[in-house]
């Protein structure tokens, strides 16, 4: 906490922003999961995605979750159900729930309809073992620190119907973090940074 903040102040600046109309549109949610690494440092989970045919992800790297169900209790329940299908890791038995990050609007992978994804902080004190579904690829451990340094951020070229965007991410040892993931980490660093 800065000097100049009361503790009022404070919270409201940690306070995730939560989309107002969100109840009314399809919901996701993902896990954010660091760990302490062995070098001392933190570490954060990504997962890359399983190639396929007709997926505009297909490959990408990202935050394990997916899309609300109607028997999920809760979207964190939606995001510990979907990283335990996806990567066998049990955030209810070994995961430390931290904080709720800010809603993202985005859209189905297959429709142009609207869908709020929120994000969920998790610290991670399970085995380092992982179980993959068909859904993904691989797990990756990346750095905190490298991914916060100024000097391993760079753009990717995406073209869309009206030119090309150069969209910012974040290359690592051959994968590229970017687009909502991008977005989702830096919330999150954001999030540490606030924190006194």
């Amino acid at each position: 906490m800065t000097p100049s903040m009361t503790p009022r102040r404070w919270a409201q600046a940690l306070r995730p922003q939560e989309l107002p109309f969100r109840r009314h549109l399809t919901r996701a949610s993902v896990a954010l999961i660091y760990r302490r690494a062995a070098s001392g440092g933190t570490e954060l989970l990504f997962i890359q995605r399983a190639r396929r045919e007709g997926d505009p992800w297909s490959g990408d790297m990202a935050f394990p979750g997916g899309r609300m169900q109607p028997e999920d209790a809760s979207p964190r329940a939606t995001a510990e159900r979907e990283t335990l299908e996806e990567t066998g890791v049990d955030l209810t038995q070994h995961g430390r729930f931290r904080a709720r990050l800010s809603d993202l609007l985005t859209r189905h992978h297959s429709r142009w309809r609207p869908m709020v994804v929120t994000p969920y902080l998790y610290e991670w004190r399970g085995p380092r073992s992982v179980t993959l579904n068909h859904e993904v690829q691989r797990v990756v451990w990346v750095p905190l620190d490298y991914l916060a340094a100024g000097e391993n951020q760079g753009s990717l070229p995406w073209r869309t119907p009206l030119g090309t965007l150069n969209m910012p991410c974040c290359r690592y040892q051959g994968h590229c973090i970017w687009g909502l993931s991008y977005s989702m980490l830096q919330d999150f660093l954001a999030f540490r940074a606030k924190r006194p």
